[in-house]
């Protein structure tokens, strides 16, 4: 919401009998009021865009349970850990094929998956030769920082 909106809103509050008004355009809301005992300090609060935080906040919950779940496996391989947080993918496309399988050969610096951040895609690539022992994120799944993703021998 443009701020030479809000200026509008806070004259018009001021120059009617309005104690507070409401306004919402999409994903965005401004409230305005005047006369509070709560808010005299603050008279106009902008609120950011609150539906789009709980979703992604309420996902890494089951994820977190899951590098538990398979932290046994992780020591019987090379740990290849998400530098990010982000949505892991595990191919370029959706029509395309993985970049890896379990049980691949894979050389240092080839590209094992793609996680995406902030509309950018940014491509792993295996550190160390080995082959894939395990994939522990499903594709589409929301990643941690640090979290395990591949498991290479």
């Amino acid at each position: 919401m443009d701020i030479r909106k809000v200026k509008k809103l806070i004259e018009l509050l001021e120059s009617s009998d309005v104690a507070e008004i409401e306004i919402k355009e999409g994903e965005e809301a401004v409230r305005i009021s005047r006369g509070s005992s709560v808010n005299q300090a603050a008279p106009a609060q902008y609120q950011a865009p609150a539906p789009a935080a709980p979703a992604p906040a309420a996902a890494p919950a089951p994820v977190a349970s899951e590098p538990a779940s398979t932290a046994d496996s992780a020591p019987t391989g090379n740990a290849v850990k998400s530098p990010m947080v982000g949505t892991f993918y595990r191919s370029p496309s959706p029509t395309s094929s993985p970049f890896v399988e379990v049980g691949q050969h894979v050389k240092a610096g080839d590209v094992i998956c793609i996680i995406e951040a902030m509309k950018m895609m940014n491509q792993i690539e295996a550190d160390h030769a080995g082959v894939v022992e395990a994939i522990l994120v499903k594709d589409g799944e929301p990643v941690e920082f640090d979290q395990t993703l591949v498991t290479i021998s």
